[in-house]
């Protein structure tokens, strides 16, 4: 999708006939599925297509009474506008418009009255930002763009796994129709204060960790442990297992990391299904989620098995995402691990050398211990163990000295 230059004025009418607005959803095939993703219900609207592009008019937001009033009630709005007059009402170029509806995820519904006083408004405060120079436009489209992906996963989430359950009728001889709207009804206000809560958390811990870095360079480009966790033959897996039980495996999965990555002091970055993503400030709290991890998945004999590769260094992130190739080495390391054991690159083992976290080498570990029972005082306690493995070449990295970490009693 791409904007239409023609109506890049916010007081120009376009053309009898014109495509340029917001349409309907790709691969729709029915006004109900129209209906989720337009611009009127709780997905919103998109970008215009260039002037040579083909556009179905017949695209039209549903007409079902159940969808409206459900729209209604989520949005709290009546259909009042087309994207051209949303964006005219805003004071909003149509061409901006559409970068940001386009950013949010938002399908394209041609000229079709389906958006609310809330779309106004969303496009006055983006703009109003632009225009007081708290956000350059690049960075509103960012922001659009990342609120767009994160509520839509969300969204799609509730509703295939939350809404559906919940919905099937209590009763014989009622309609799921009859169950939908009053429990969405109950549902909406707790879930928004809920997600209201969570993302001020979230925003208060991430704020907490950029105002801490060393200089500016360090609030986008830092020193991170960033660590893979790769389920074992997940592709046979997927041949073996019935669609439910490997969405099932996948999910507990995906929690059981999410859960541990948490309560350990580090952060999930993203789920691939049968891969996640973490990260975490210092070497120790990686190497304990990644050893977590490990023993727990072992002792699930539901599980297959785990491997788990870590890198440490400089990291740049982008819209909670990681890049680089501290994280390129990374999941390197990961697909060359054994099963049920944690591969990790030269900088992350000494990290936790100069943390005090595991010893140079059981040599050392044997000397430090020797010296302290003869001065009558405690032996170092070291929380992990490195043992260093062959050099091997990482396709797109070289040559590399990986190590493999365990944990180390006493």
């Amino acid at each position: 999708m791409t904007v239409d230059d023609t109506t890049s004025g916010a007081g120009a009418q376009p053309p009898e006939g014109s495509s340029s607005g917001v349409s309907g959803p790709p691969n729709s095939s029915s006004s109900a599925s129209r209906a989720s993703s337009s611009p009127g219900t709780a997905s919103g609207a998109a970008a215009v297509h260039p002037p040579h592009h083909e556009v179905d008019h017949t695209v039209e937001p549903t007409d079902d009474p159940l969808a409206i009033r459900l729209e209604q009630l989520i949005l709290g709005a009546d259909r009042r506008y087309t994207p051209f007059q949303a964006a005219r009402t805003a004071g909003v170029s149509m061409e901006l418009a559409s970068r940001f509806w386009r950013a949010m995820g938002f399908a394209d519904i041609g000229q079709a009255k389906a958006l609310t006083e809330a779309d106004v408004l969303a496009l006055r405060r983006l703009a109003g930002l632009v225009e007081a120079g708290l956000l350059s436009e690049p960075m509103a489209v960012q922001v659009a763009r990342s609120t767009g992906q994160t509520t839509a996963r969300l969204a799609e989430w509730q509703i295939d796994s939350f809404l559906e359950g919940l919905t099937e009728p209590p009763e014989p001889g009622m309609t799921r129709t009859e169950v939908t709207y009053p429990l969405v009804e109950l549902l909406l206000p707790e879930l928004e204060e809920f997600l209201v809560y969570v993302w001020r958390r979230q925003l208060a811990a991430a704020t907490g960790r950029v105002v801490q870095a060393a200089d500016d360079e360090e609030m986008v480009d830092r020193r991170l442990a960033v660590g893979f966790a790769d389920l074992v033959g997940f592709t046979r897996l997927t041949r073996r297992l019935e669609e439910e039980e490997l969405g099932e495996l996948v999910e507990a999965f995906e929690t059981t990391c999410a859960d541990l990555v948490a309560a350990h002091g580090g952060r999930l970055i993203k789920t691939l299904g049968d891969e996640v993503l973490y990260a975490a400030d210092d070497a120790g709290t990686a190497a304990e989620i990644a050893l977590r991890l490990i023993e727990t998945m072992t002792d699930d004999e539901s599980m297959p098995a785990l491997r788990v590769g870590i890198a440490f260094g400089t990291v740049t992130t982008r819209m909670g995402d990681v890049f680089g190739t501290t994280v390129n080495l990374a999941s390197r390391l990961t697909s060359i691990a054994p099963k049920d054991a944690v591969l990790v690159d030269g900088a992350f083992a000494e990290e936790l050398v100069r943390t005090g976290d595991a010893p140079a080498s059981e040599a050392e570990a044997a000397e430090a211990a020797a010296a302290a029972e003869k001065e009558g005082e405690e032996p170092p306690s070291y929380r992990f163990a490195l043992q260093p493995m062959w050099q091997r070449p990482v396709r797109g990295l070289g040559v590399v000295e990986p190590w493999l970490m365990s944990r180390r009693g006493g």
